[in-house]
């Protein structure tokens, strides 16, 4: 399977596996909150997903925390399962190449 090459600034570096572990959380959140159909709280992540993918140089997970987002505020369930599917294998096959400046 193709491999989703992210360049990342080297400076991030301490921060990024943090960052991923807590995108991997999102997931197990998301899959729950599904079950539940909590809408109000996978909006909450869908945002949060949206707002931090980017400024860590993630703009995939910017677009899919957006799709999330407006998704939740549809209740379209079968929608957003399908994001988060698509943030999983994103996720799974994630190379990340750091960069100086």
């Amino acid at each position: 399977m193709k491999k989703n090459k992210v360049y990342i600034d080297q400076d991030l570096g301490t921060l990024i596996p943090q960052y991923l572990d807590n995108r991997e959380e999102d997931i197990r959140r998301l899959k729950t909150l599904i079950e539940a159909e909590n809408y109000e709280k996978i909006r909450i992540i869908g945002h949060s997903l949206k707002g931090s993918g980017g400024g860590y140089g993630f703009d995939y997970l910017t677009e899919l925390g957006s799709q999330i987002e407006k998704n939740a505020e549809l209740k379209n369930r079968e929608d957003i399962e399908l994001i988060i599917n698509k943030l999983e294998n994103y996720l799974d096959n994630l190379e990340i190449i750091y960069q100086e400046d």
